[in-house]
């Protein structure tokens, strides 16, 4: 298994988990961390043994978003290049961050986060990109970039308004006010909020469990229909997921799963085949 600096990695019956290991600056988001985003995912890809993510932190605050000293050396890095190439440079590397977390998107695998403390900046651009959102009863959620001066845009812009009624998600983005735990959940940005974090941690994991015990071929399929179907009519919806269950209902996971309920067990899975679509 490849080793992370930014973050630890460990597989656990079907589940990978990705924990934030930087409590020290309040998980700030490394140059490394945007480079191993995107390489843990592509491993997670790769690995048929994972059926479920879950991304996790440690300290009081889940992330204080990006690092300051790598938009430092964006600027010094870009220094002294011609202006136009200087923006051309500057358009690929807002890009490059972008792939960071449309990778978790596009992962063939739920993906499940959770959060203590603050999320902040580029950590609602990374939680808005996941599945499903859980948090603690201290968390609290702020789009930062507007208090310092800049457009978000890593993905918050794109993704918050999906995921709570666009006035409040135009609120947060401009004014950059914190929205606690209590109004999270009220408009359904997170599906759970937790005493603790060891609390939360143990029932995202169970979650996630759940998950890695359907079958992995329906769940794949699901994601892969829930993503589209955000993107498209309905009736493009529709069509695709006729055309999806023309090649993927007839399976040995639907033979097995119409048998443990005859039986009353539960049914074992294969796992997805290795490679594939993976992210990344």
């Amino acid at each position: 298994m490849p080793a992370y600096t930014a973050f630890d990695y460990a597989v656990a019956d079907s589940v990978a988990t990705i924990t934030l290991n930087r409590p020290e600056k309040r998980n700030a988001m490394s140059r490394e961390f945007w480079d191993e985003m995107k390489a843990v995912f592509g491993a997670i890809g790769e690995d048929p043994a994972v059926r479920a993510v879950v991304i996790a932190s440690t300290g009081p605050h889940f992330t204080a978003g990006i690092d300051l000293a790598l938009l430092g050396q964006l600027i010094e890095t870009s220094t002294g290049l011609e202006e136009s190439r200087k923006r051309e440079w500057l358009r690929r590397s807002v890009l490059d961050f972008q792939e960071s977390f449309s990778v978790m998107e596009r992962a063939r695998v739920p993906v499940l986060v959770a959060v203590q403390g603050g999320c902040i900046g580029g950590g609602m651009d990374m939680i808005t990109a996941a599945d499903m959102r859980y948090c603690t009863a201290d968390a609290f959620f702020q789009v930062k970039e507007i208090e310092v001066g800049m457009t978000a845009d890593v993905g918050t812009l794109q993704r918050l308004p999906r995921t709570m009624p666009d006035g409040l998600a135009r609120e947060l983005c401009y004014t950059g006010r914190r929205m606690r735990a209590d109004e999270a959940k009220a408009c359904g940005f997170v599906n759970s909020v937790y005493p603790d974090h060891a609390t939360m941690l143990v029932e995202v994991a169970a979650i996630a469990g759940n998950i890695a015990a359907h079958s992995p071929l329906a769940v794949t399929g699901t994601k892969e229909m829930l993503n589209y179907t955000r993107d498209h009519s309905i009736a493009d919806g529709l069509n695709f997921v006729a055309t999806w269950n023309a090649g993927m209902i007839i399976s040995d996971d639907l033979r097995k799963a119409a048998a443990a309920m005859q039986t009353k067990q539960t049914p074992e899975y294969e796992d997805l085949a290795l490679g594939g679509a993976a992210a990344g």
